[in-house]
């Protein structure tokens, strides 16, 4: 459960830059130390409800990118309704009526716009540093070769799997130590 939860931390991490990013925010060490207890929160309520551990969802980015809205209103609306929906089990019926192909469409927007975040985030990366470009095309390039070809480490013991076997994992951890490897503690700024 903690290598779960350690994956669910580098994901909201993730996030919350993104996000910090979408509202022209900086984020600072005591943003994440907030995010990191509600996340921690959500998590120990899962554990009491009975329920898989709840963790902020990188679809959100995605979502407020597309909506353009940057309140927090409507987000305690919204949780107010999927609350009344979950305690009406018709309402809950009716939601489960939604084609797939309508889902699909939905998430195929949210997913690409998390893309296109990454993206023009990398924007601000030099990359007229040719070691810049060298570790975003090692890191893209493990993280893609680990999801399209995932038999690659099966012949590792199985905890070492558990970790290589996700390709943005794979991409975060190739990042972070070729950035250490050629940029130094101070690539951050680079």
């Amino acid at each position: 459960m903690i290598i779960i939860s350690l994956f669910s931390l580098g994901e909201s991490t993730g996030g919350f830059f993104a996000i910090g990013d979408l509202l022209h925010q900086d984020i600072t060490e005591e943003y994440l130390k907030k995010g990191y207890r509600a996340e921690g929160l959500a998590q120990i309520f899962g554990g009491l409800f009975n329920t898989f551990p709840y963790t902020t969802f990188s679809q959100n980015v995605g979502l407020l990118q597309l909506s353009g809205i940057k309140t927090k209103r409507p987000i305690y609306w919204a949780a107010g309704l999927l609350m009344a929906m979950g305690l009406l089990p018709k309402i809950g019926a009716l939601v489960t009526i939604i084609p797939d192909s309508v889902l699909g469409g939905a998430m195929l927007v949210m997913f690409t716009m998390i893309a296109v975040q990454g993206i023009k985030m990398l924007t601000k990366v030099d990359f007229e540093n040719n070691r810049n470009i060298l570790i975003v095309a090692i890191s893209i390039g493990m993280g893609l070769g680990v999801t399209v070809y995932p038999q690659i480490f099966q012949t590792l013991p199985q905890t070492i799997q558990l970790f290589l076997g996700n390709g943005i994992v794979v991409a975060s951890i190739c990042a972070t130590l070729l950035n250490l490897l050629f940029n130094g503690r101070s690539g951050a700024n680079k």
